[in-house]
């Protein structure tokens, strides 16, 4: 039995602009220690999947409408309110997007710290605190005794992102949640972090799902990839089969559009052209089709569903067998 099992989940947001499915028949496992990346446009569902495994979605006008999620074999989407509650921080971990956004301004960094282990560990304030001592060690933060007094817009962004990742170990989950924890830091800081957490999770064996639409991060730290597309998967499988080997114009895009160093300097990039689609007006076709320069007009009418390529990598695309190589030799 998997850690996590996804199973077409769909999360709906009402808006008076139409319903807007963010997430529409997703599936996916995780087993214990594994790294799995949902990788993807802005606005493609990645966070919203994320959001929904903790039942975060708020209401109005988000809802989880379908579908079941199922951690140690618990069906999350069952619990009370006062269940769910035990099991974030407690079981699942999460790294949210912002840290400056998701730290409490008017908390200090060691209340944020103690205040988990308090609640799901019955820690008393000195147990508490050393815990909070040793996390802030375990994330690489110096002088840790006094960052504890210290508040969130004391610290860089780098920090309070370390901060972020000991929150979420605090309480030792099974499975952390990382919503890009990058964005928004330098590339330096942002290798440290994706290290860090690369470091953390194997030494600590936690499964960790990496949500980033940054295909360096999915080539050095994921075991497997889910590729996200207007609220589907599209394309699932090992790294190696979706870098060596994609099966899906999307993904083949995406791999093109990355810059690289073995091109010549004044080589053009190639872009994913077009717009993603607005969700609130799919029709039964595929929803890349617009933007696909292998689209044929069965797409027009069929949604493709996830079929075998190879072993235990799928692909959405009637023409996942005719794509070429997406190693482009430079000239």
């Amino acid at each position: 039995m998997a850690l996590l099992e996804v199973e077409e989940l769909q999360t709906h947001f009402f808006t008076s602009a139409g319903i807007v499915r963010a997430v529409d028949g997703v599936s996916y496992t995780v087993e214990e220690g594994e790294t799995v990346a949902v990788v993807g446009e802005s606005g493609c569902g990645k966070s919203v999947s994320a959001l929904s495994i903790l039942r975060l979605i708020p209401w109005p006008p988000g809802r989880i409408v379908g579908g079941s999620i199922r951690f140690m074999g618990r069906d999350l989407l069952g619990l009370s309110d006062a269940e769910i509650r035990q099991v974030r921080g407690r079981d699942i971990g999460m790294v949210f997007q912002e840290p400056m956004t998701s730290l409490n301004p008017v908390l200090t960094i060691g209340r944020q710290l103690t205040e988990p282990l308090e609640a799901h560990l019955d820690k008393n304030d000195q147990q508490a605190r050393e815990r909070a001592l040793e996390l802030l060690r375990l994330v690489g933060i110096s002088d840790p005794q006094r960052r504890l007094g210290q508040y969130p817009h004391h610290l860089s962004g780098g920090m309070r992102q370390r901060v972020m990742i000991a929150m979420a170990l605090a309480c030792e989950p099974k499975l952390i949640i990382a919503d890009e924890p990058t964005t928004a830091l330098d590339v330096t800081i942002q290798a440290q972090i994706l290290e860090l957490m690369k470091d953390l999770t194997q030494r600590l064996g936690v499964a960790l799902v990496i949500i980033t639409h940054n295909l360096g991060v999915v080539a050095r730290y994921a075991d497997r990839v889910n590729v996200m597309y207007a609220g589907r998967i599209i394309e699932t499988g090992s790294a190696r089969d979706i870098y060596h080997d994609p099966r899906h114009p999307y993904t083949l895009a995406l791999l093109r559009s990355v810059p690289r160093l073995d091109q010549p300097r004044r080589a053009r990039l190639d872009p994913v052209e077009g717009q993603p689609p607005d969700l609130t007006r799919l029709d039964g076709g595929c929803p890349f089709r617009p933007r696909c320069r292998y689209a044929i007009q069965r797409c027009a009418t069929d949604y493709p569903p996830l079929m075998e390529t190879g072993p235990g990598h799928r692909s959405a695309c009637w023409r996942k067998d005719d794509l070429e190589p997406p190693l482009r030799k430079a000239s």
